[in-house]
Parts: C-alpha cells; sequence; structure tokens
C-alpha cells in the first residue's frame, strides 16, 4: 500500500474517532433525553383511614346487568392525594342484604387497585393484610370506577369534589 494511501487511511479514522471520544467525554455514555429528566421514583402517600360511612350517605352507581349486587361510594370518603391515588371507601350489597364495606385506592397512572381496609359491624376498620397493589381487572367495579368516574381517559381526577359530582351525575363528563 503506497504512503500517501495509508496516511489518508489514518487521517480519515482519525477524524472519524475523535469527535466520538470527545462527545463521549463531554456528555458522558447516556443516550439522547437522559439528561433532561430522570425517571422519578413513585412514592405513596399515607392513607389515612376515615370514619365508617353512614348507610344514608351511600351513592349507589351501576357497575353491570351481570350481577345483582348494588355498589356504592361515600362521596365524604373520596380523597386525591398527591401521589395520584383516588381513595374512597365501597360498599357493595348483595342481594340478601348484606353490606360489605371497604377503604381502597385507585391509581390512575397504572390502573391498578389497593384494599387498605374492611370495615366491621362494631363501626370499626380491620386493616387490609394484602399491602400490594393489584392491577384492575375487566368487569370488576374497580375497572366501572376506572373509567367512569375516578380516572376518566386514564386521567386521575383533580378533586373529590369532581369524583363526587361524578357519582351523583351518573359519570364524569369526559366519559359521556
Amino acid at each position: 500500500m503506497p504512503v500517501w494511501k495509508a496516511i489518508k487511511l489514518v487521517t480519515v479514522v482519525v477524524l472519524i474517532l475523535v469527535p466520538k471520544v470527545v462527545w463521549a467525554e463531554f456528555y458522558g455514555d447516556k443516550k439522547y433525553g437522559e439528561y433532561y429528566e430522570e425517571e422519578k421514583v413513585w412514592v405513596e402517600t399515607k392513607a389515612v383511614l376515615p370514619e365508617i360511612p353512614k348507610t344514608e350517605s351511600l351513592v349507589e352507581y351501576y357497575v353491570s346487568a351481570a350481577s345483582s349486587n348494588k355498589y356504592y361510594i361515600a362521596p365524604q370518603t373520596i380523597s386525591v392525594a398527591a401521589d395520584g391515588v383516588v381513595r374512597y371507601a365501597a360498599a357493595v350489597k348483595t342481594p340478601n342484604g348484606v353490606l360489605n364495606l371497604s377503604y381502597e385506592g385507585l391509581r390512575c397512572a397504572t390502573k391498578e387497585f389497593r384494599l387498605y381496609a374492611f370495615g366491621h359491624s362494631d363501626g370499626t376498620w380491620g386493616k387490609s393484610r394484602n399491602e400490594h397493589w393489584r392491577a384492575v381487572r375487566r368487569g370488576s367495579y374497580q375497572a366501572t370506577l376506572f373509567n367512569e368516574y375516578f380516572c376518566p381517559r386514564g386521567v386521575v381526577i383533580f378533586s373529590p369534589g369532581e369524583g363526587a359530582d361524578a357519582l351523583r351525575q351518573g359519570g364524569h363528563p369526559l366519559t359521556k
């Protein structure tokens, strides 16, 4: 190989590699966009259990014709925390008249729910043993609350009043 071709080849290689080395030193080895915003770790706000709601304060909402149960939310227990979780007291009344009460949370960003506590007949809450977030199952009452009332279009409501209004109106305005 002639000397001038070797010099030309070395020059081309140097011109190609030097900018890459300088770029890597200046910007590090992260990909484009990683310097603009680091991924934030989600931290759950501590849930505070409300008073057990009175049965006359419960607002009924429709879930499905496939279920003979009746579903209720206590509007005064709805809260929207800084962590993006909508918390509420839910009640399910069976055809036999048994009322099951629970305090739950919906995480709109991930379409998950969590049970915090169950209501006892003596007017107290019993903490749930399962402290994990679970995916909202299609057809469940949590799915109805997610889609129709508390997370319309997957976005968390702004205030407890917005959720209570959605319950009284039979659904959030964005879902109609």
